[in-house]
């Protein structure tokens, strides 16, 4: 019986992270897949980043994890979103080839040296209550300390495309189904869903006469390592779906397998498919729709928003009735994907199953959706799997100090009754985790727990070095957006009023006057100007805060009596009373942690417990 520290099991982006986090900390790890060859796949959107979605690739880079450095490679097109806000809430994004991507991930997963099986986990080995490994479908047993689940759309996966539905884990991978019977006697599963867009012929396209999206002319690059993009870097086309096509989808939605009836599990409400954009709005007469490139050398488009699950003869009239698909070809319909999930509150903070030590979870299979957030997760998983192994504690991150932190705190406090997306409002201390100064936020604490390599780590001290010196040579830096409004440059050539954000963006049209407020900031890099800039942009939101979590350091240390639970607490509503009681929270900063629970709720608790306080000491 093979051996391991740690067993990843999936080849998808969370798996990927998870087995490269347990690798650089050290432990001897496999990653167990159907298909060594669909490692690094993308399941669905050739994209990684966005609004949120950046902030968390980012903070995985910092981490010195794979996703940024891979996607950097494969990129061929870059576009920072949110340009004309605050820098706190700009997403890096990237759309990326995906034959390319998928060879730079198997690439730097083998020069981590992890070992890579091929086969299907149908269940796992639990002696004394604790996980010990995995079995095989051939029945072999590997062994392990430790063994994190990533397994994407596939555990219980059932396709839907029309009214014709099949067990799959994506279109032409089979479904983890043994898995999912054995999960489901040790812990309750539900279902969620999702979809995707059928794939284009480019050839059968009218591309060149539909409006272009270019990327930006400096690409913004997700990874700190990165000096460049090294592939050439292309332009998406823009179409729009037209009342015929609202109509054709109407008249069909009797077949759609979601309004049908076929499915039962909930989707993405922030990804909607086409047949809900079209109920949902029925006072829209057209809906934009972006056509992707799947790469360099692919004939394939990515039509992002129609996602559908309709018959195939209707997914290719409501294709064709858009501008410049006329003539469309459809490679591959789109569909529905129904599958397994557990309830994300069964989690401790380390992503480690309580009734299941040992087993950890990360991805879709807590209730998530999308490439960033299963990769930030799946790194989390496999550093805490691989101090477990090594008889280390757990780790957490914090929801002011990453958005990796929120996300989980969210999943494990609040749970997921539909597919989690990350969002820069999810945030509340989101104007201090800004993609700019993630390697600040996390890099020094990576080096701490193992996770960083050489390359990084040099990396991080020399910048550390350039930052310290441009501070000292500038001193504090005072440049606000109502700085540069009252400049007197509120105007774009074309006459469009700018924003002072807008003109602090890195798009050269602000720096000619941010170098004239502060003309030390002419000759730094660009990297190295915008974070100082948004720096000095939020250091009073950063000096509020400070304050404010020193304050709430000293409420939360309040010592809850257990008589407190039992008692009536006056004003306290009766959903809080009996969370309460649940939890039997011991110190005030506990009590803040249920779900649910509101500042006037927490302000009512330290009242009561005042109050009780001053009563015993009068008796006294």
């Amino acid at each position: 019986m093979k051996q391991f520290d740690v067993i990843v099991v999936g080849g998808g982006h969370a798996g990927c992270e998870a087995a490269a986090a347990a690798a650089r900390v050290g432990a001897h790890t496999a990653l167990v897949t159907l298909s060594a060859e669909a490692i690094g796949r993308l399941s669905c959107n050739p994209a990684i980043g966005g609004i949120g979605k950046g902030h968390l690739v980012r903070e995985i880079d910092a981490l010195d994890g794979l996703m940024g450095r891979v996607a950097d490679a494969a990129g061929i097109q870059f576009r920072l979103l949110n340009r004309s806000r605050g820098p706190a809430v700009r997403g890096p994004r990237a759309q990326v080839d995906r034959a390319q991507y998928r060879a730079a991930m198997q690439s730097a997963l083998a020069e981590i040296s992890v070992e890579i099986v091929e086969g299907e986990i149908v269940d796992l080995v639990v002696e004394r209550d604790v996980t010990a490994g995995v079995v095989l479908g051939n029945g072999q047993r590997l062994r392990a300390a430790a063994v994190v689940l990533t397994t994407g759309t596939f555990l219980g996966g059932v396709i839907h495309l029309g009214d014709r539905r099949w067990q799959a884990g994506r279109m032409g991978e089979a479904a983890a189904t043994a898995l999912a019977g054995r999960l489901k006697e040790r812990v309750a599963l539900r279902r969620l869903k999702t979809g995707t867009p059928p794939r284009l012929a480019a050839s059968s396209l009218r591309l060149r006469d539909l409006p272009a999206q270019p990327g930006d002319e400096a690409p913004v690059l997700f990874s700190a390592l990165s000096t460049s993009a090294p592939l050439p870097q292309v332009a998406c086309a823009i179409t729009q779906t037209t009342p015929e096509t609202h109509r054709i989808i109407v008249d069909a939605l009797h077949r759609s397998a979601m309004y049908a009836g076929h499915i039962t599990g909930v989707g993405p409400r922030y990804c909607p498919s086409i047949e809900d954009k079209v109920v949902r709005f029925a006072g829209r007469d057209h809906h934009q729709v972006f056509l992707e490139p799947e790469g360099l050398d692919s004939d394939l488009i990515y039509p992002n928003g129609i996602s559908n699950s309709l018959p195939e003869e209707v997914q290719l009239a409501l294709v064709r009735s858009m501008p410049g698909c006329e003539a469309a070809k459809i490679v591959q319909p789109g569909y529905a994907i129904e599958y397994d999930c557990v309830d994300p509150r069964c989690l401790d903070p380390t992503l480690e199953m309580r009734t299941i030590p040992g087993l950890f979870l990360a991805g879709q299979i807590n209730g998530t959706t999308g490439y960033e957030e299963a990769g930030a997760q799946g790194l989390l998983a496999g550093l805490n799997a691989a101090r477990r192994a090594g008889g280390g504690g757990g780790i957490t991150f914090a929801r002011d100090e990453s958005y990796l932190g929120v996300m989980v705190d969210d999943l494990t406090q609040n749970g997921a009754d539909e597919p989690y997306r990350m969002f820069t409002s999810r945030a509340e201390h989101r104007l201090l985790l800004r993609a700019d100064n993630a390697g600040e936020r996390l890099t020094a604490r990576g080096d701490a727990l193992g996770l960083i390599g050489p390359a990084r780590a040099t990396h991080h001290r020399a910048w550390q070095q350039r930052k310290a010196e441009a501070v000292a040579r500038l001193g504090a830096i005072r440049v606000t957006p109502n700085d540069v409004v009252a400049h007197g440059v509120t105007m774009n050539q074309d006459g469009r009023r700018r924003s002072g954000h807008e003109l602090l963006a890195h798009d050269g049209a602000g720096w000619p006057l941010v170098d004239a407020l502060d003309p030390g900031l002419a000759g730094l890099p660009a990297d190295l100007r915008e974070h100082l800039l948004a720096e000095a942009l939020y250091r009073p939101f950063a000096e509020r805060h400070a304050a404010e979590e020193a304050e709430t350091a000293a409420a939360d240390a309040l010592a809850l009596p257990a008589a407190l639970v039992d008692a009536a607490i006056p004003g306290l509503s009766a959903e809080l009373g009996e969370k309460l009681a649940m939890r039997r929270p011991a110190t005030l900063g506990e009590a803040r942690k249920i779900s649910g629970m509101t500042p006037a709720g927490l302000a009512l608790i330290a009242a009561h417990v005042r109050r009780l306080a001053s009563q015993e000491s009068r008796a006294a």
